[in-house]
């Protein structure tokens, strides 16, 4: 756990519970206040997995009453930003690069997205920069898949 960065920490020493969810959830949307913007709470995180959950509510309605676009792209980027928080070592820096978006079905209810690699990359080896595509995906509450995102982030040493 040594190069595990401080909010992988974090979240680390919290309860596995609602309450440990809320104060991680909480101090992230502190740290980066956009992120707040629609209502998440991370659920799961460890090296490799992320999964962040957000209400439709007001504040995420598009001009039809669903989920917004671009509130779906947010909470994607909240997905991959602390899955690579929980993953990528200190010893690296990592910076979203680009992102991919499909936009599947209407989003009618609130999200829950994942993001997942299926395979962990090998730090040592990045000596001079890379190029990691963290997939997102976003479902309703019924389980459909409404949003895919992949997000590349290029990680480069410190």
């Amino acid at each position: 756990m040594d190069s595990a960065t401080p909010t992988y920490r974090t979240w680390s020493k919290l309860p596995r519970n609602g309450l440990g969810s809320a104060l991680f959830s909480l101090g992230m949307c502190l740290r980066v206040p956009y992120f707040g913007t629609v209502l998440p709470r991370v659920t799961e995180l460890e090296p490799g997995h992320c999964e962040v959950r957000a209400p439709k509510w007001w504040g995420v309605h598009n001009h039809l009453g669903t989920f917004h676009a671009i509130a779906a792209c947010n909470l994607a980027e909240i997905a991959m930003g602390m899955l690579a928080e929980a993953t990528v070592p200190t010893t690296h820096r990592w910076i979203p690069k680009a992102m991919t978006t499909q936009y599947l079905a209407k989003a009618r209810t609130g999200l829950r997205a994942v993001a997942e690699l299926d395979e962990l990359p090998d730090f040592t080896t990045i000596t001079e920069g890379a190029d990691l595509v963290v997939p997102v995906r976003l479902h309703d509450t019924a389980g459909n898949e409404v949003v895919r995102a992949d997000i590349t982030i290029r990680v480069t040493p410190r």
